[in-house]
């Protein structure tokens, strides 16, 4: 059965033809099949929307004002659905992505590089907050996905590890003679200590691993910024728990040293997180998978 819709677009064309057989042609349309289309659409109307004569067909009054409206309403359809091409083939659109400053600084930028040489029409937007702010923004929709230190404990958010990283203490030359052999926690706590701030999902993850083992800690520095953790123990102001993969320069030019403990912190993830019961548009598909590669 013919919609209410094509029966429109059939009294379009036929308007645009001047002509049932011109319009058939357009349609790839039987004529007899226009004519009953038009037909059907004045019975529907209970009104003429067309005069016929020899050379083709004329709009009445009452079809010359209709035809406006349709024809704008049908064009805005036919540019809506260009519209849904263009974000089907990533030719346009926004991609909003949640990133704490320390992820975006030393893990993300070459992904949304890579990204963004692929598919330059699609705005990138990076909103950057902590953990567990961004998880909130997920569930709010100001973000499409979140790029977090993980673990996170949330049964609505589907989350994807895509790279495991090392928490590790480290000091300056002052605390240099501990790098000769192996420390353990309790030791540690009797040193001035530099942590990230409690809200840190990093620190409560380090924090509650030394719970387990019986270890309190009371930091003398508690920072805002993962940068100043490394330059706090390149000054020598007390051992600092750091990302060995982000610490890489600082160890590297021995600006800092990694202290032995006794006991490895389990290693973690920085993955992707998004809201489970929203999927997710083309372009997050997309960088996911530059992520994964």
């Amino acid at each position: 059965m013919i919609s209410k819709l094509d029966l429109y677009k059939v009294f379009r064309q036929v308007g645009k033809s001047g002509s049932f057989s011109k319009a058939a042609e357009e349609l790839y349309m039987t004529q007899p099949a226009v004519s009953q289309s038009i037909m059907q659409l004045e019975n529907e109307l209970n009104i003429r929307l067309f005069n016929r004569t020899r050379k083709g067909v004329t709009f009445t009054t009452e079809g010359n004002n209709l035809f406006d409206y349709v024809n704008s309403a049908i064009t805005l359809i036919e540019a809506g659905e260009e519209k849904i091409l263009e974000f089907r083939n990533l030719s346009t659109g926004e991609l909003k992505i949640g990133v704490g400053d320390t992820i975006s600084k030393y893990y993300l930028i070459p992904f949304l590089e890579k990204f963004h040489n692929k598919y330059p029409n699609i705005k990138l937007k990076i909103i950057n907050s902590t953990t567990i702010e961004l998880c909130s923004y997920i569930k709010s929709g100001d973000i499409d996905i979140a790029i977090c230190n993980f673990p996170i404990e949330d049964d609505s958010l589907e989350l994807i590890p895509c790279a495991e990283i090392q928490d590790i203490f480290v000091c300056g030359e002052r605390y240099k003679k501990l790098i000769s052999d192996k420390v353990s926690y309790e030791e540690l706590t009797k040193l001035p200590l530099i942590f990230l701030e409690k809200s840190s999902n990093s620190r409560k993850y380090v924090e509650g691993f030394m719970i387990s083992k019986g270890v309190n800690i009371s930091p003398d520095f508690e920072l805002g910024s993962y940068d100043l953790l490394l330059e706090f123990a390149k000054i020598n102001l007390g051992i600092a728990c750091v990302i060995k993969e982000f610490s890489k320069e600082f160890l590297e030019k021995n600006y800092v040293y990694e202290i032995d403990t006794m006991e490895k912190i389990p290693k973690r993830s920085i993955g992707a997180c998004y809201l489970k019961k929203v999927p997710l548009s083309l372009g997050a598909i997309e960088f996911l998978k530059i992520m994964k590669e």
